[in-house]
């Protein structure tokens, strides 16, 4: 993963690369998050154009987790939750369900951490 503050200042956007270069990509894509004041979150744009999979969220900080809520291009609900937090280090949990009455289903988790460039 790699992260920059982009449009002077005003979003951050990230590139994931899965599996690492070289092995051939499953997954391979991009995030826009923008702060927005009026609601205290984030607008988060996600975009992988490799799997035609698309999804837009607000994100919020929940304690000392991130937690991005919103539906993704198969119209299933989806929540990706970052927790253990560090400066070099974060676990993401994303996960998925069709209505509100359904439980929370995890379909992938990452432990990040931060590599030389």
């Amino acid at each position: 993963m790699s992260l920059w503050w982009v449009l002077e200042g005003r979003a951050i956007q990230d590139i994931w690369i899965r599996p690492r270069r070289p092995a051939p990509s499953t997954m391979y894509g991009t995030t826009l998050r923008v702060f927005d004041p009026g609601i205290g979150g984030w607008h988060i744009i996600w975009s992988d154009p490799l799997n035609q999979d698309y999804s837009r969220q607000i994100g919020r900080a929940e304690g000392k987790d991130i937690v991005q809520m919103g539906a993704d291009s198969h119209g299933l609900q989806a929540r990706w939750r970052f927790t253990e937090i560090t400066a070099d280090s974060f676990h993401w949990i994303g996960e998925e369900r069709r209505a509100e009455s359904d439980p929370w289903r995890v379909t992938y988790e990452h432990f990040a951490r931060r590599a030389g460039f």
